[in-house]
């Protein structure tokens, strides 16, 4: 079985001229790696965010939306995340995808032009339309909130 494919136009910007498309790295990959185009090298330091810009700009045809999320190395092996994780990029917007890094580790960090920051996952979305009831259906779960299930999983939970 394949994964659906869609296709989205894309403007590669004048500073990303020379920089890779959004790639997928395997063929089973979900997201496609977005790269710094940056002029000159970027020191991100601890606790710092900064807006990194890839290059392009992309239109997604309506019912899509495009993810902006986190590399899992550079998070782990540095402390390199998406602050606004996932980030959202709409169908009907046209500015070049950037995107909002922050260094929660104690280092500073490096970015240097076409280093792959981010992925982008694209994906169908439904809007919601709301109908106003005057209470909700009742669950088992109810209205317990954060930490209401607990951490550990029961014996009665495993079957």
């Amino acid at each position: 079985m394949s994964a659906e494919t869609v296709e989205i136009e894309i403007v590669r910007l004048p500073h990303g001229r020379d920089l890779q498309l959004p790639d997928y790295a395997t063929a089973a990959a979900a997201g496609a790696d977005l790269l710094a185009a940056i002029e000159a090298d970027i020191e991100l330091k601890p606790l710092e965010r900064r807006i990194v810009p890839t290059g392009i700009s992309i239109a997604l045809p309506l019912g899509f939306e495009a993810q902006v999320r986190p590399r899992s190395g550079l998070a782990a092996k540095n402390g390199i995340t998406v602050a606004n994780a996932p980030g959202t990029i709409d169908a009907d917007y046209r500015g070049e995808v950037g995107v909002i890094l922050v260094n929660l580790s104690q280092q500073p960090f490096r970015i240097s032009r076409g280093m792959r920051i981010a992925q982008l996952i694209v994906a169908r979305h439904a809007r919601a339309v709301w109908r106003e009831v005057s209470q909700l259906d009742q669950t088992a779960r109810g209205a317990g909130g954060f930490g209401s299930t607990g951490v550990r999983a029961e014996a009665s939970q495993r079957k």
